[in-house]
């Protein structure tokens, strides 16, 4: 069979684009790593790290700036394969060669969306009381939301975190609460106290996500939750690491079957690099209040 027309390289970057596209927490994550991504791998992460000032008498003594690089072992694999009735035509037909390749970057996203998803243990920024803890969530109504927003400020604040880049990513239940609390219920309050309405806003218009009260904000499906506590993660960019890269792709004959497959492997690995950026809060949905 001739499969000199299948370009690996080509339905590589294929598979690459549709994933970067459809990544929300690779979209936050830090990927400013060093060096080729192969399973096994370790990469570089530069991060400088604190720089000490002292008293000058009659010597200097330099920071080790070396000493804050870290490293982020490429140590998870997986695969996609599926199969096709002729590999040339399916070559010669662009839009089905592009469709599958959607597919299949979807699956590999979703897989690395969820692991990334999963690394909300390894935040160092919580507060029980606030936010709520693995054991018991806090129960938060519409009105609440911003509340929460604003303790996610105040706790990366108080770890000495830059104020620019800070991102939070909702699940859909708490999109449809911010919305409520901004838009539909502007005057909704704790304590009788009451927010500045602005039914206008351009952020939240159409069910917009994007910049509000100082945070990147980004919905996913992929939230951490057990139906009914929702791991909230929020942070900076530099407090999650991760790089991933397809290894193989190719094209090859079925012996069990009159057909032809395409398989590829995809390598990665992610770390939490800075925990005094990374914080999680732990919601469970009340329900739409004014």
């Amino acid at each position: 069979m001739a499969m000199e027309q299948f370009k690996p390289t080509l339905w590589s970057r294929r598979v690459i684009v549709n994933v970067d596209k459809a990544l929300v927490y690779g979209k936050v994550a830090d990927q400013s790593y060093e060096g080729e991504i192969k399973f096994g791998n370790i990469l570089k992460i530069n991060e400088i790290g604190d720089i000490s000032v002292s008293d000058y008498t009659s010597t200097i003594t330099y920071s080790e700036l070396d000493d804050a690089q870290l490293e982020l072992v490429i140590d998870a694999k997986k695969y996609f394969a599926f199969k096709l009735d002729d590999v040339d035509k399916a070559q010669a037909n662009v839009t089905l060669m592009d469709k599958a390749m959607v597919k299949s970057g979807h699956a590999v996203r979703d897989t690395i969306d969820q692991a990334l998803a999963a690394k909300y243990g390894d935040a160092g920024v919580t507060n029980s009381t606030n936010l709520g803890s693995s054991g018991t969530s806090r129960t938060i109504y519409s009105k609440e939301i911003i509340d929460v927003l604003t303790y996610m400020h105040r706790y990366l604040d108080e770890e000495d975190a830059p104020r620019e880049g800070r991102w939070v990513i909702l699940p859909p239940w708490c999109i449809q609460y911010l919305v409520w609390a901004r838009v539909i219920a502007p005057g909704a309050n704790m304590d009788g106290g009451g927010y500045a309405n602005e039914p206008n806003s351009s952020v939240l218009n159409n069910g917009f996500v994007g910049p509000y009260l100082g945070f990147n904000i980004f919905m996913s499906n992929n939230v951490s939750n057990n139906g009914t506590q929702y791991r909230v993660m929020f942070g900076m960019p530099d407090a999650l690491a991760y790089a991933g890269q397809v290894e193989k792709i190719e094209a090859l004959r079925l012996e069990d079957y009159f057909a032809d497959a395409v398989r590829g492997l995809y390598v990665y690995g992610i770390k939490v690099v800075r925990p005094d950026r990374l914080g999680c809060a732990y919601l469970a949905a009340g329900g739409l209040t004014t």
